[in-house]
């Protein structure tokens, strides 16, 4: 029997193969949410595969979620397919029985892991030991669900660089024709993926596992990523051990200084200050992280671009970025919160439904 694909990491992915997973997502979510308004559907209306049928999805969450969970249920049920919520009450994973034990008995009792654990250790038994395919929804070094929604929302409201053809459904997803019939009114583009050639992404705020994915994912498609973060909180040796394995550091820039961050930033990213289980650290962490809070302010001193953007993977504190950012006209955190569900999505057709890493497998 075949070894089951697993995905820990963005790094684990090849750029043919982020693309392919992208432009999928951007698939799925066309013919998607035409199917979710409360409408008749005509006859010859395209519906998304039902590559989960009979298939039971476990989502082992051992911290609470709202955009993940959500997602990856919905995501679920529009592929056909029956996603079993297990949380840390339900199940404790290494407590009353191993990790390795765990990976065996669930996996052999559902047809793919979707895990959001604390340390990256406990995904890495999960798949060492699962007999099927085991999703990281989210650890302690990384989370590549939500970069690859940050990248579907990029290509999605960035200006592209050139023209694009306006591409028939059937050509945006391997696998699926859709017959000529079905392509109803104006399609979308084809994704243009040299919007992120010398892209200037900054950084400001901890090292935390978005930006570890960030790291090893936005260079490669030839993006400049410039972090500030302070120096007491440094990125993790297993992290940049894999940007250079793949040749990322060249356009990374790193330092403790977030005007230098900034300059000449077309998007400007961050994240919460205090996650869950550093609470006893908020303090602390509130003295370190003071002054790197995201501002239109900040943001003109260190000269970043003029139509810059705004990520944040949510939730939200007001400490790392303000109302008028958050709220306003730059911020697409909305849209990077929907993206979620149609990335997740790509990842559990390919992975759960046809046993391959990627459509491009």
């Amino acid at each position: 029997m075949a070894s089951p694909p697993h995905l820990l990491t963005l790094a684990d992915l090849s750029v043919k193969q982020l693309k392919s997973t992208l432009t999928h997502a951007a698939y799925l979510k066309r013919v998607s949410l035409p199917i979710l308004q409360p409408r008749p559907h005509p006859a010859h209306t395209v519906f998304p595969p039902k590559t989960l049928q009979d298939k039971t999805i476990a989502l082992l969450f051992s911290k609470r979620s709202t955009r993940t969970r959500l997602s990856a249920e919905s995501a679920a049920h529009l592929l056909g397919g029956h996603p079993m919520f297990l949380s840390g009450a339900d199940i404790q994973l290494g407590v009353n029985e191993s990790l390795r034990d765990s990976a065996r008995v669930i996996g052999g009792l559902v047809d793919g892991i979707f895990a959001r654990v604390g340390d990256h250790s406990e995904i890495e038994t999960l798949a060492a030991h699962s007999p099927v395919p085991v999703l990281n929804a989210l650890s302690s070094l990384w989370h590549p669900t939500q970069i690859l929604a940050d990248m579907l929302t990029l290509l999605e409201h960035l200006p592209t660089p050139k023209p694009l053809p306006t591409a028939p459904i059937s050509s945006t997803s391997p696998g699926h024709t859709v017959p000529p019939e079905a392509l109803l009114g104006e399609l979308p583009p084809q994704l243009d993926f040299d919007v992120f050639k010398d892209l200037t992404i900054a950084w400001l705020g901890d090292s935390t596992n978005v930006l570890h994915d960030m790291l090893v994912t936005y260079p490669r498609l030839g993006a400049n990523v410039k972090v500030a973060v302070p120096k007491a909180y440094p990125c993790p040796g297993e992290v940049w051990d894999r940007v250079h394995e793949l040749g990322c550091e060249k356009r990374i820039d790193w330092s403790s200084d977030p005007l230098q961050a900034v300059r000449d930033a077309d998007i400007v990213v961050t994240d919460t200050w205090v996650s869950m289980g550093q609470e006893a650290e908020k303090a602390a962490r509130l003295k370190a992280f003071a002054g790197y809070q995201i501002t239109e302010a900040l943001c003109k001193a260190g000269g970043a671009a003029e139509d810059w953007k705004f990520l944040h993977c949510l939730p939200r504190k007001p400490d790392e970025v303000d109302d008028d950012v958050f709220y306003g006209k730059r911020s697409l955190v909305w849209e990077e919160a929907e993206n979620r569900k149609w990335t997740i999505m790509a990842l559990f057709e390919s992975m759960f439904g046809h046993w391959k890493l990627t459509p491009e497998d």
